[in-house]
């Protein structure tokens, strides 16, 4: 690979889909999008290999990279401006080179580093026309790891364990234009400054070059540049976990709410499964496992994340705390299914049906258990910060349980006012919203005031969705749901639509509802679809609708008072999202 070529480096074959994404862009860099990069997980283990647009389309994929400081003999570091032509930040300022190994024997070399390092000398002359000749991998020092995520817009992102380098020397300029638009050397007070300046998006500073600049290296890196001794004293093996740094990059663009969930559902997932897997008793942990491998959208679980990356710093402790609540809405929906008589969740065997009763129960309450160890060892949290989550998130799971209590009292019950339905629908699903959204402000560090704000709009968004879900059960089939259509109304469940239409005059249309109403299954499906049908006719599912688009704005309203940026997009998605489920 040395005497850089295209033809020289690992490829991936793209597919036809992929290659017609890219026909508006530069073919030399289309060209590079072919390159197999390195797959990683959050620890920097390699996972495989993928291609460069893969690991940077869509949701990406952790991949290894480098950034490389150059200092000259004066004490100058060298910045490069990315060409206009790059497909993913271009224009923007940033280190003398940074790019990727690739998934080759020499760049997969972790010894020292030394796979980063070739890369890094293999991009130099590829980059800036630095002959290999003039740097050596010996005179490059490894300092740290970083870990983050930045998206450019809704089609490109950068996710990186980024290895830093600092080397020293004198060298030879002849930029390539494909790759580099401009070069300029500066000091440590001129670069301070262009840190604070405002810049306009297509000479912006590259938001990960700007987490390396003001929050990991020291002014002992620009103090001791040329001393590989001293410099290796300043190194550490940590990976710095910068979280989602899309708000550094001026006119960032968002990614739907699909895409924003996918960054960092499998990394919840999988953090759900080491826990739920950790069981010394397989059949306890397949049953615990059974509807995480289910599927499901995992709103809950990203909430968290998605609300920090909108009003403060995210980091890796929030997908730690999703996945904790995500174990914890599990272990409600076992128990809920074993309440209400479900046999189908998601489309599959309910646990208690697949596992039998006793082991059902028994792995929702170890769910609850390990929920809890979960979060106590969550990354990145201050111990100050742990009493106070734990305590939030404890107040959740009583507040669903009383939720729940009143869901099943209510069945018993003819008379069920609307204020007692909104009190048992805010604990049985909008406080788990309420806390994802409070937990997820108050540890990406933003003010009460906002806070209490994403706790309102956490609410309002549970609210609508438990008002949208009764009413999708209706208009809804049962493959669809992925249960029995009209289910809740053949249990007698007092949703919104059933307590409007128990108020409503006697009569025939009335009659048709009440003769489905909580008869279970002695009520065939011809019946109960006409049940469902009268429920329409008394105005029963209108006026829950309008309750819950009332609720919808309540919610957009909260989100009208946060600054704007790139993460709204997913949050304003998600509040819309049950509303759009039936458009």
């Amino acid at each position: 690979m040395a005497g850089y070529s295209i033809e020289d480096v690992p490829r991936v074959e793209l597919s036809d889909a992929e290659r017609s994404s890219l026909v508006s862009q530069d073919e030399a860099q289309v060209a590079l999008m072919a390159e197999a990069v390195i797959q990683v997980n959050e620890r920097d283990e390699v996972l495989g290999s993928l291609s460069k647009l893969e690991a940077h389309r869509g949701p990406g994929a952790f991949h290894r990279a480098f950034s490389l400081l150059l200092f000259n003999s004066k004490g100058e570091m060298l910045l490069q401006r990315r060409s206009m032509d790059k497909v993913t930040f271009p224009g923007v300022w940033a280190n003398a080179c940074c790019s990727h190994p690739l998934h080759a024997e020499a760049e997969l070399d972790e010894e020292n580093a030394m796979g980063v390092k070739r890369a890094a000398v293999r991009k130099l002359e590829q980059e800036l026309g630095i002959p290999p000749s003039q740097v050596s991998e010996d005179d490059m020092t490894f300092m740290t790891k970083m870990r983050y995520a930045s998206r450019m817009n809704a089609e490109w992102i950068e996710r990186e364990i980024d290895h830093i380098l600092v080397m020293t020397a004198d060298v030879e300029l002849n930029p390539n234009p494909n790759e580099v638009a401009e070069v300029m050397w500066v000091d440590h007070e001129a670069l301070e400054a262009m840190l604070i300046e405002e810049r306009q998006p297509e000479n912006a500073v590259a938001p990960w070059f700007r987490s390396i600049a003001a929050r990991i290296m020291t002014k002992d890196w620009w103090r001791h540049h040329a001393d590989s001794t001293k410099l290796a004293e300043l190194a550490d093996d940590k990976i710095h976990d910068m979280g989602d740094i899309s708000h550094m990059l001026p006119g960032a663009e968002g990614a739907d709410l699909l895409t924003s969930i996918m960054e960092v559902k499998p990394l919840i997932e999988a953090r759900i499964e080491s826990s739920l897997r950790a069981s010394r008793h397989e059949r306890l942990g397949n049953a615990m496992m059974h509807l995480i491998e289910g599927g499901g959208k995992r709103m809950r679980a990203t909430l968290p994340w998605l609300i920090a990356k909108a009003v403060g710093e995210a980091h890796s402790g929030l997908l730690d705390i999703g996945a904790a609540i995500e174990t914890v809405h599990n272990f409600t929906l076992v128990h809920d299914d074993i309440m209400d008589d479900d046999e189908v969740r998601r489309g599959r065997n309910a646990v208690h049906v697949e596992y039998g009763m006793p082991t059902a129960i028994n792995a929702g309450d170890a769910m609850l258990a390990i929920a809890f160890e979960r979060l106590v060892q969550a990354e990145n949290l201050e111990p100050t910060d742990v009493a106070p989550l734990v305590n939030r998130i404890a107040w959740m799971v009583r507040r669903v349980s009383e939720g729940q209590q009143l869901d099943i009292e209510f069945e018993d019950r003819i008379g069920v006012s609307e204020d007692e339905y909104l009190e048992m629908i805010e604990g049985k699903t909008a406080v788990m919203f309420l806390i994802c959204a409070e937990i997820g402000a108050r540890i990406s560090g933003a003010d009460e005031e906002t806070v209490q704000l994403m706790a309102d709009w956490g609410k309002a968004v549970g609210l609508c969705f438990q008002l949208m879900d009764d009413i999708i059960d209706v208009l809804s089939d049962s493959e669809t749901l992925g249960k029995p259509a009209g289910s809740d109304i053949a249990q007698g469940k007092r949703t919104l639509m059933v307590i409007h239409a128990l108020r409503q005059p006697e009569g025939p249309v009335k009659d048709r509802l009440l003769a489905v109403l909580g008869k279970g299954e002695a009520v065939g499906q011809e019946a109960l679809s006409d049940g469902l049908q009268a429920l329409q006719e008394l105005g029963s599912v209108k006026y829950a609708r309008e309750m819950a688009e009332a609720f919808h704005t309540q919610a957009h309203a909260c989100l009208d008072r946060i600054d704007d940026g790139p993460a709204l997009v997913a949050l304003r998605e998600l509040t819309d999202f049950q509303l759009a489920r039936l458009h």
